[in-house]
């Protein structure tokens, strides 16, 4: 029997891994500049944490998440997104309690969801993530964004678009919501069956619907923007003023309507603008949700996030011709000819780790041309030859593989003579 990975998974291979530990390093120094700080939370949680928290009408819930009864016939389900879960962490662990405030967290790991495969869409996903919890400010929307916007530019993207809207608070939701079923009520039945089950619950998801889109009566639904409060209204004004002041352009789009039900007033995607990267360009996506740390038992503690996948940041680099400079391989390859020099050429191996050298060698019993073209292949900057005549005098050849210079070393100068030329 022949296995392979399952549907909507992929092995990440050794020629691949290293760009994403590439995006990693940007990921962990960006938010070390900005002072976001890690958490790792479970890969799966209770069930009810995302049907109460992401929203039972979405379709992350009502169709994707993987749930499972555990032995204790307990539901269960393997994470679809990481917000939930953190704002989880931060009520369990009285983190709004903290001296310093808001609690400002990142996260980067598998999410799990039930969907379609496409380019750079996968059932187990990588998503990176950051949360701000515990402030209102309209300034620590900015920062959120520019958060997001930042890493996707020391990544090397240019060719981004930052869209924005405003879902209002409770109060302007509520307005809507109303106009909403008033909007769509009378003709419901044209709509998938989606539709009508949300139409009491969260009409507001019908005009994200990825079956009736082209229905006209999705076009000229009524506008959130024309339920928008003073309070809401003067808010946005404030995140977009923010925005202003750190030069990041952005685009309002009354229509922005998020795919998860606890967002609240600033919503935003940041989109490829890439030619030929597809048709799903949406890159990043988050908001804030206000409330959602009451949902659990917490007290008030505003929130705003973002999460984007590190699957498509890839594609949009490779989509714009932006690639990481791989560094060499191997600063050493130790090459041993005859039984007399393995053990001395092993003991170095150990000794040049021990120095932090990245260091290899032959454990096929090649000949010399087969160990050499090895250390070619590895990009070796420094080739160290052992043979039975180097044992007998203490020595070793040392060839500098840049300009093909060679010369015998001491045993006990091998190391820093090493050092010398990897610094040169």
């Amino acid at each position: 029997m022949i296995f392979k990975t399952p549907r909507g998974t992929q092995d990440i291979l050794p020629s691949e891994t290293w760009k994403w530990q590439r995006v990693e390093k940007i990921i962990n120094e960006t938010c070390d500049t900005y002072r976001y700080k890690e958490i790792r939370t479970p890969l799966f949680e209770q069930t009810e944490l995302f049907q109460r928290l992401v929203g039972e009408t979405t379709d992350v819930v009502q169709k994707e998440m993987y749930t499972f009864m555990d032995k204790g016939n307990r539901s269960m389900t393997l994470r679809p997104e990481g917000t939930a879960p953190v704002v989880r962490s931060f009520v369990e662990h009285k983190m709004f309690g903290y001296p310093d405030q808001p609690v400002k967290l990142f996260y980067t790991g598998p999410m799990f969801r039930y969907e379609r495969q496409q380019a750079g869409r996968y059932r187990q996903f990588v998503q990176f993530g950051a949360e701000a919890i515990g402030s209102a400010d309209p300034a620590i929307d900015a920062e959120v964004i520019a958060l997001a916007m930042d890493v996707y530019k020391r990544a090397g993207l240019t060719k981004l678009k930052l869209v924005l809207n405003s879902l209002g608070d409770t109060e302007c939701r509520t307005s809507h919501k109303e106009a909403l079923i008033a909007h769509f009520g009378p003709h419901i039945e044209e709509f998938c069956g989606d539709c009508k089950s949300r139409l009491e619950k969260n009409p507001l998801r019908i005009l994200d619907c990825k079956v009736d889109y082209k229905n006209p009566l999705i076009a000229s639904a009524p506008s959130l923007a024309d339920y928008l409060n003073e309070e809401s209204v003067a808010y946005f004004k404030e995140v977009k003023s923010y925005l202003d002041d750190l030069g990041i352009a952005y685009e309002v789009d009354a229509n922005l309507v998020r795919g998860l039900d606890y967002y609240n007033h600033t919503a935003f995607e940041i989109m490829s603008t890439s030619e030929g990267f597809g048709a799903i360009t949406t890159l990043c996506g988050g908001g804030r949700y206000n409330g959602l740390a009451e949902e659990i038992g917490g007290p008030s503690a505003p929130g705003i996030g973002f999460a984007m996948s590190i699957e498509r940041l890839l594609l949009a680099m490779e989509a714009e011709g932006k690639s990481f400079v791989d560094e060499p391989n191997l600063d050493v390859y130790v090459i041993t000819l005859g039984e007399e020099a393995k053990h001395p050429g092993f003991k170095l191996l150990s000794e040049l780790r021990s120095s932090d050298i990245r260091s290899d060698m032959d454990y096929m019993d090649r000949k010399m041309k087969g160990q050499m073209r090895s250390a070619d292949r590895l990009n070796a900057q420094v080739v160290v030859i052992i043979g039975e005549d180097e044992v007998a005098e203490n020595v070793a050849m040392v060839k500098n593989m840049s300009d093909g210079t060679q010369e015998k070393i001491a045993t006990g100068e091998l190391i820093e003579k090493i050092k010398d030329i990897l610094t040169r």
